[in-house]
């Protein structure tokens, strides 16, 4: 299957998520190795002029959905993605425009999902992303998905 683009990601996200185009979410790379989206501070404001923590989330869980979306399109399996479960820390106060990088799993772990969701057409996977701003880590994301070959 032919690789998504990062504006492909973008045009997804915004019609079928459309939390992501108010929070302002530009996809900057999409392959099935990386995900990388950024946001501005301005529709992600909160009363302290810092990144509201609900959208620090929101990025880390779209960066991590989005690369299993990816990496799910390159495989050429169509499934239903949800999160299951997640965990969020909050590192740094995020002053300006920030970021979210999610990075594929170790190999063996995505074969096994592969093969999991292959045999029992459901199989779940623990997906992190990192929050960047001002070039400094500034949050830390953890969620398991589940994807469901309906």
């Amino acid at each position: 299957m032919a690789a998504i683009t990062p504006q492909a990601l973008q045009d997804y996200l915004h019609a079928h998520i459309p939390l992501s185009g108010a929070m302002a979410v530009e996809v900057r790379a999409a392959t099935p190795q990386s995900v990388l989206l950024a946001a501005p501070l301005a529709p992600n404001i909160n009363h302290r002029d810092t990144v509201f923590g609900g959208s620090a989330s929101a990025l880390a869980i779209l960066a991590a959905w989005g690369l299993l979306h990816v990496s799910m399109l390159d495989a050429n399996i169509e499934a239903r993605l949800v999160i299951q479960k997640s965990n969020m820390s909050f590192d740094l106060p995020m002053p300006g425009d920030f970021s979210a990088e999610a990075n594929t799993p170790a190999p063996e772990k995505w074969q096994r999902f592969l093969a999991t969701l292959l045999k029992h057409k459901r199989a779940r996977i623990n997906i992190q992303s990192v929050v960047h701003c001002d070039g400094k880590v500034a949050g830390r994301f953890d969620g398991d998905f589940v994807a469901v070959i309906l």
